[in-house]
């Protein structure tokens, strides 16, 4: 069973919504979206069935998209804290204003989970090729291997490793991987280690963080979480990164739990996945 922040002791507990800023930005970028669609196809033709009975509806509705849209993006990105330093992560990014988390019980030994973390590759993990070729400023045109231009049968950590990312923790209770998902022109930064990566905090940055932590549980079982972190280091990549995360929160979301789903089969863990998650 995969789960929500808080405990996997019992049922389907709804999970913790961590940022409701950020969870509204979300909700309204995606309810823009949608209205400026059905405005666009109104336009051509108008969907009376929806209500939509002409084309100034149609341009009203595309408008009213626009401006939820702008609100959605337009929302701030509160500062958050690790409450206590207790994992890799938290020493890496103690303090960000974007993250999403879920989690799983699989029922193999932590160093099984831990392998299979490493060995899950693209083609495992379910519409991730698809849904990182939209995100892919390449759209399929080849280009050079990244983790949004992965193949199929590499494992994808190891693609990620190779391409851009960096390994800031490989032990057995916790796999840390970062990147610059903003960053000045011709900045010249280099960042040999997560010593480097933690201090990093010049302006026009926005530093990725994302982990995966194995707990043993006893009796055969481990907890397996995923958190991704994003500190931008001041406001203009803030407002950049929150237009870009509110728009593909969706999708990061669906692949970070097909993810999880994948590393438990690869562990061999029985039965059906039941995702939720907390952003």
């Amino acid at each position: 069973m995969c789960a929500a922040a808080g405990s996997l002791t019992g049922g389907d507990s709804v999970g913790n919504v961590r940022e409701p800023l950020n969870l509204l930005g979300v909700l309204l970028v995606d309810a823009g979206l949608a209205a400026g669609f059905l405005g666009l196809i109104s336009l051509l033709r108008p969907l009376s069935f929806l209500g939509i009975s002409t084309r100034r509806r149609g341009a009203v509705l595309m408008a009213a998209g626009a401006g939820l849209g702008f609100a959605g993006v337009a929302l701030p990105a509160p500062e958050q804290r690790a409450p206590a330093r207790t994992s890799r992560l938290d020493e890496i990014i103690p303090v960000y204003q974007f993250s999403e988390f879920h989690e799983c019980r699989v029922q193999a030994s932590p160093a099984k989970v831990h392998d299979a973390v490493w060995a899950v590759t693209a083609s495992d993990i379910r519409l991730f090729r698809t849904l990182t070729w939209i995100r892919s400023p390449h759209l399929g045109r080849g280009g050079r291997e990244s983790i949004l231009n992965a193949s199929a049968e590499k494992p994808i950590l190891k693609v990620a490793t190779a391409s851009g990312f960096l390994l800031l923790a490989d032990e057995p209770s916790e796999i840390v991987v970062g990147s610059l998902v903003i960053a000045p022109r011709q900045s010249g930064v280099m960042l040999a280690g997560p010593q480097d990566f933690a201090a990093l905090d010049a302006p026009g940055f926005a530093k990725a963080v994302m982990n995966f932590r194995i707990e043993d549980e006893g009796g055969g079982w481990a907890r397996l979480t995923t958190e991704t972190r994003v500190d931008a280091t001041d406001a203009s990549a803030r407002r950049r990164f929150a237009a870009y995360w509110r728009l593909i929160y969706p999708g990061s979301a669906l692949i970070r739990r097909e993810w999880l789903r994948a590393i438990r089969e690869r562990a061999g863990s029985p039965g059906r996945v039941r995702p939720r998650s907390s952003v």
